[in-house]
């Protein structure tokens, strides 16, 4: 119970921080789409803040409102305020690196609620969130107001990608009930024979992939391609299931490391970091993905039969 009651509060937290985007979106006058970025955060803070009372079929005219205005590119940074160079480096020269120790506040809090409450991992999360911007704020005595415009300002940058998290675990489910992997055996079945290890391999950890790069999550993928391609063509030919299992997982994040929908991995970096190229990131971890494919199935092969 306790644990509900916390997890509805940070959603509310979280709804505040849209709504911060919303409102300064607003209040620049300069901002190349004023009102759309002003409604589509509007809108995601309505729903993180007032989502259990509002009917499901409502919220789903909201998201199909929020993505037609993405699609229309209606949602953009606006004006952001940048502190100058020489702040930055006196900054980094007082700090150094007790600007870590935020971050390291965050994975100490998830995990210890985790383990010794029944809170939950969210829960934990969120506090861990929340008590590293306390110390980051006593770290850096920064205004609470600086970090508000802040936060405002990394959520316009990150752009409607910051949905995708959400969007892509929603996505599985609905496949799974969809029964898309049944469909997707039909299909290879086809084409690869029965009983022929490499190829139903090499199928198994390249679906893993490509849908991984369809839907930016390895976990919303492993179900559906596992389901469809790995019982009926590797498990069924005598592989180890713990083996088999665990890399077809890490098998999907090669697709993690190549593609846009994986947001938090190769589009917020590259948001965050100012990169001209958005996709810079994608393009470096090119090699190391492929590399890595190969690797897989070499050990899948060695170890799994």
């Amino acid at each position: 119970m306790m644990g509900e009651i916390l997890l509805e509060v940070l959603f509310i937290l979280c709804g505040l921080v849209a709504l911060s985007a919303s409102i300064y979106s607003f209040k620049d006058r300069n901002h190349p789409t004023r009102l759309g970025s002003t409604l589509f955060w509007g809108l995601l803070a309505l729903i993180f803040i007032f989502g259990p009372y509002i009917p499901k079929n409502i919220v789903g005219i909201i998201i199909i409102v929020m993505a037609i205005l993405t699609a229309t590119r209606q949602v953009r940074v606006g004006n952001i305020r940048g502190s100058s160079e020489e702040f930055r480096q006196r900054q980094a020269e007082r700090i150094g690196n007790k600007i870590f120790i935020p971050a390291l506040m965050i994975a100490i809090f998830a995990f210890g609620i985790a383990q010794y409450t029944d809170l939950g991992g969210l829960v934990g999360l969120g506090i861990g969130a929340l008590a590293a911007l306390v110390i980051g704020l006593i770290i850096t005595k920064s205004k609470t107001s600086e970090a508000i415009e802040g936060g405002s300002n990394l959520l316009q940058q990150v752009g409607s990608s910051s949905l995708l998290p959400q969007i892509l675990a929603a996505l599985g489910a609905l496949f799974n009930a969809a029964g898309v992997g049944e469909v997707i055996s039909a299909g290879i079945s086809r084409v690869i024979p029965q009983g022929n290890i490499v190829l139903g391999l090499i199928a198994y950890f390249a679906g893993m992939v490509i849908f991984t790069m369809i839907m930016g999550n390895a976990f919303a993928a492993f179900s559906v391609i596992t389901v469809g391609v790995g019982a009926p063509f590797v498990l069924s030919q005598g592989a180890d299931p713990a083996i088999i299992g665990a890399l077809a997982m890490t098998a999907g994040y090669c697709g993690t490391l190549l593609t846009p929908m994986a947001a938090n991995f190769n589009i917020v970096p590259a948001a965050i970091l100012e990169m001209r190229d958005e996709y810079g990131v994608i393009k470096t971890q090119i090699p190391v993905a492929l590399t890595m494919f190969v690797i897989h199935i070499i050990v899948a092969l060695l170890l799994a039969f």
